[in-house]
């Protein structure tokens, strides 16, 4: 059974004046532009390659897009739609899939909940 879910990474390329235009896979244009994005083994504009969900433009949000059910997706949707949540060691609250966590062996944390255990100091500044 083959694995739906992949996380990609997204490079910034410059486009040399004395090279053939690549096709975008986004809207299927030549890319003109200073600069094009790579990822999926396809070139993009940099305005065509978006998340699905919240139309965010992949290459400012960070290196990395996630595909799963033939969507591309930024990491914060993609956890937020396929993400598992689980609950904070210290506080036993909820932590939502997409918040930044702390893990020390099996155990996660809010950021905020991860201190000593003898004297509660903060271990996040």
């Amino acid at each position: 059974m083959q694995k739906q879910e992949k996380s990609f990474g997204i490079q910034m390329l410059s486009v040399q004046p004395d090279t053939k235009p690549k096709g975008c896979a986004g809207c299927n244009r030549k890319i003109k532009d200073r600069y094009l994005l790579k990822a999926l083994d396809k070139y993009w504009h940099e305005d065509c390659l978006k998340c699905a969900c919240c139309d965010c433009r992949l290459g400012e949000v960070g290196s990395t897009l996630y595909t799963k059910a033939n969507l591309i997706l930024c990491r914060r949707d993609y956890l937020r739609l396929f993400g598992v949540t689980g609950n904070c060691a210290a506080c036993s609250k909820l932590i939502p899939a997409f918040e930044m966590v702390m893990r020390a062996k099996d155990n996660v944390y809010h950021l905020d909940c991860f201190a000593c255990q003898l004297c509660n100091q903060r271990l996040i500044q």
